[in-house]
C-alpha cells in the first residue's frame, strides 16, 4: 500500500458509503468527465462505470498504479495548473468531478470556473472552503468567492464527510460542493475589483474601495457610508464595479487628450 504525500496534500477517500455518495450525485450529462488528482483510484473506478473519463496525477508513483489499475483510463502525468496555462484540461466539453488537495482546491476551482469547456463542477474539499463558495449575503463566511462563483454558476454544498473516512484522516471535515454553471467565465478584471472590495472585511466598503477609487462615495449608489463588503450583494458589486471601471477610463481617456 503506497503511503499519502503530505507534499502533494494526498488524503485517499475510502469509505465505500462516501464514495457511492459522490457517483450519484454526479451530473446527468453525456459530458467527458475530468478528475484532478485520481489517487488510488478508488473515485475513477466509479466513475468510468459512468462516463469516459480523462485524469491528471501529479504524483509519478501513482501514476504507474493508475496505469496498471485502469490500462484504458485516458491518465495524464504532471501538475494539471501547468496544463491549464496551455488552455483548457479537454479539446471538448467536460465536467469536473474530483477529491482536490486542500492546499489548491481554491485555485483549481476558480479555474474551473474560468474554462469555457468546463460545463459542471462536483468536487470534495475541505469544508471551511465550501462554506465560503456557497455562503448567502449577510452570512459570516459570505465573500469574493461566493459572488464570483454566483456570476457564473449555481452553487450547493450538498453533503460533509467525516475525517474518518479518508486515509489518513485530515484534521477537518470536508465538503461536496458542486457549481452548475449557466456562464462560460467570469470576468477577471471584476474578479481583481472584488478583492480589493474584500481586503479587509472589518473595513467598511467605503475605506477598501477608496483605496484604489480615490474620492469613491458609498451614497451616490445609495449605500450607506457604513457599509461592509458582506453586506452588499453580487448585482450591486457588479454595478459598482462598471460604473467605476468606465469613470476610470473616461479620466485615463481625458488626461490623453489634455496631453
Amino acid at each position: 500500500m503506497i503511503k499519502a504525500k503530505k507534499k502533494f496534500g494526498q488524503n485517499f477517500l475510502k469509505d465505500k458509503h462516501y464514495l457511492e455518495k459522490i457517483s450519484e450525485a454526479m451530473p446527468n450529462t453525456d459530458n467527458l468527465v475530468v478528475e484532478i488528482g485520481p489517487g488510488l483510484g478508488d473515485l475513477t473506478e466509479k466513475l468510468l462505470e459512468k462516463r469516459r473519463v480523462l485524469a491528471y496525477e501529479i504524483d509519478r508513483d501513482l501514476c504507474e498504479i493508475l496505469k496498471e489499475k485502469f490500462p484504458n483510463l485516458n491518465l495524464k502525468c504532471g501538475d494539471v495548473l501547468e496544463y491549464w496555462q496551455k488552455g483548457s484540461l479537454a479539446e471538448e466539453d467536460y465536467d469536473l468531478i474530483a477529491n482536490l488537495p486542500y492546499y489548491v482546491a481554491t485555485n483549481i476551482i476558480l479555474r474551473a470556473l474560468r474554462d469555457p469547456k468546463c460545463k459542471n463542477i462536483l468536487v470534495l474539499i475541505q469544508k471551511e472552503v465550501a462554506d465560503k463558495f456557497s455562503a448567502k449575503l449577510g452570512e459570516k463566511n459570505y465573500s469574493s468567492l461566493a459572488i464570483l462563483a454566483s456570476q457564473v454558476a449555481d452553487v450547493k454544498k450538498l453533503f460533509d464527510i467525516p475525517p474518518g473516512a479518508f486515509v489518513p484522516a485530515p484534521k477537518v471535515t470536508s465538503s461536496v460542493i458542486e457549481f452548475r454553471k449557466f456562464k462560460d467565465s467570469y470576468d477577471e478584471e471584476f474578479a481583481k475589483f472584488l478583492k480589493i472590495a474584500f481586503a479587509n472585511p472589518r473595513k467598511t466598503l467605503k475605506k477598501n474601495l477608496s483605496a484604489v477609487y480615490k474620492n469613491f462615495d458609498p451614497k451616490e449608489f445609495g449605500l450607506a457610508d457604513t457599509i461592509r463588503p458582506h453586506q452588499v450583494d453580487g448585482s450591486t458589486f457588479f454595478r459598482l464595479f462598471s460604473a467605476l471601471k468606465e469613470r476610470s477610463e473616461y479620466g485615463k481617456r481625458k488626461k490623453r487628450d489634455n496631453s
